[in-house]
């Protein structure tokens, strides 16, 4: 009985750590994968968690791996969930959205995904 709880405390003191949430992003603007038809002048991203400013970046990058951001990343003091970047003007084309952002809760989380600006639509 007592290697029994011994091993459930083992468990329990292990369990924490791999359930702690991180951040996870929770919508984007672009959204993931989208197909617009305007180049937005700025790329936001918002999280489930507070964003320590310091540690964490954006970048937008063009097909030929490019940066076409403007590098003024900012976590926003209003918001400290939201974190955004200014774009140079964006032709028709496929870019991607990197991010590797730090929580408040200490863990790093990174990725990145597609969005696309389509030629505009001419009327018939």
């Amino acid at each position: 009985m007592g290697r029994l709880w011994i091993y459930v405390f083992c468990i329990l003191l292990v369990s924490p750590a791999t359930v702690l949430p991180h951040a996870s992003l929770v919508k984007s603007v672009p959204a993931r994968r989208a197909q617009i038809f305007k180049a937005p002048a700025q790329i936001q991203l918002w999280f489930n968690e507070r964003l320590e400013a310091r540690f964490s970046s954006l970048r937008v990058i063009d097909s030929s791996r490019k940066r076409v951001d403007l590098g003024n990343v900012e976590v926003s003091t209003d918001d400290p969930k939201r974190i955004s970047v200014g774009v140079n003007p964006l032709a028709p084309g496929q870019y991607r959205i990197g991010f590797r952002v730090l929580s408040v809760d200490g863990h790093i989380v990174e990725d990145e995904f597609p969005f696309t600006i389509r030629e505009p639509q001419r009327a018939p």
